[in-house]
């Protein structure tokens, strides 16, 4: 008897976890299906398409390996990598860099600090599209606000912050630090509050100052945001285009056009699609890497407590 109860609760057990199961499932689906169709289908696409030779009038054609031994070759390809790597080396320790002193300094009893954490983190929730077309307007030489009181204090550019070759790049990388930056110091404020305050108050017993105890408290324990903030801030800065396509159309002289603006360049004004393709798989391919690397070698880092 005692057998036959075990396995009648054994049965009743297993078709429940079916249930469950089942139920997850099906709530996954709708997910899975956008995903399905939205991401991995168009992917799909994009990698066969890399391999063709195609601009939407001709049939497409078979070209095997070619767009890909062309874009080795091609110089507008190596100008779009330098200035995606310039970007990305600039502004995503910079935007980490800023995010955790903001995080550091707001994490304190300050004045009004409920404020300067809104103000921080609105532009993030502003359309990236919209935040540049307000820039735009603002470093315009003739009209804008920006643009004259930079003038007033000799910061002077008689092209244009947005026309000048030397200053269009970093006008932009500014405008992506300023925009990210609120986004990531919400994640380290997390991060910060749950450290245990037990060991900041045996450090202080212990007689170490602010910069001892931020180097081996705060930023070991912060390990695990570090890791998590560095590469969404490096993949995002690698993807940029909506504040460069606005602000500049990746000019004056390509001089800001970086590899998805050269994709979108190549595959929808000049319609070289299958070329356009395989640009964005060796984007695709770069990103990973970077991820991979990043996680890498900050989990080796991380720390549990």
């Amino acid at each position: 008897m005692t057998s036959t109860a075990q396995l009648a609760r054994a049965g009743r057990r297993g078709r429940a976890v079916r249930r469950r199961e089942r139920a997850a499932w099906l709530f996954l689906t709708p997910s899975l299906l956008t995903i399905a169709v939205f991401m991995v289908w168009p992917m799909l696409q994009s990698a066969y398409l890399s391999f063709m030779d195609y601009d939407r009038i001709q049939p497409a054609r078979w070209v095997g390996l070619d767009n890909y031994t062309e874009l080795l070759h091609d110089p507008a390809v190596r100008n779009a990598l330098g200035n995606t790597a310039l970007y990305a080396v600039v502004v995503t320790p910079v935007t980490v860099g800023l995010a955790l002193a903001l995080a550091m300094f707001l994490n304190r009893a300050v004045f009004a600090r409920g404020f300067v954490r809104t103000a921080v983190f609105l532009p993030f929730i502003v359309s990236l599209a919209i935040v540049a077309i307000a820039w735009s307007f603002l470093l315009d030489p003739t009209i804008g606000l920006l643009s004259s009181w930079l003038d007033n204090i000799g910061l002077v550019s008689e092209q244009g912050w947005l026309s000048d070759p030397d200053l269009a790049m970093p006008t932009v990388m500014a405008v992506g630090v300023w925009k990210n930056v609120g986004f990531y110091m919400v994640m380290y404020l997390a991060g910060l509050q749950s450290i245990p305050t037990e060991l900041y108050e045996a450090a202080q017993l212990d007689g170490t100052n602010a910069w001892t105890r931020f180097w081996n408290v705060t930023w070991p324990l912060l390990s695990n945001q570090t890791m998590l903030i560095s590469i969404m801030a490096a993949i995002a800065t690698v993807q940029a285009f909506d504040q460069i396509y606005v602000m500049t159309h990746g000019g004056p002289y390509f001089t800001t056009e970086t590899l998805v603006m050269l994709v979108y360049r190549v595959g929808f004004d000049e319609l070289r699609l299958g070329y356009g393709s395989a640009i964005s798989w060796v984007l695709l391919l770069l990103v990973f890497a970077l991820s991979m690397f990043q996680f890498g070698y900050v989990r080796k880092r991380a720390v549990t407590y």
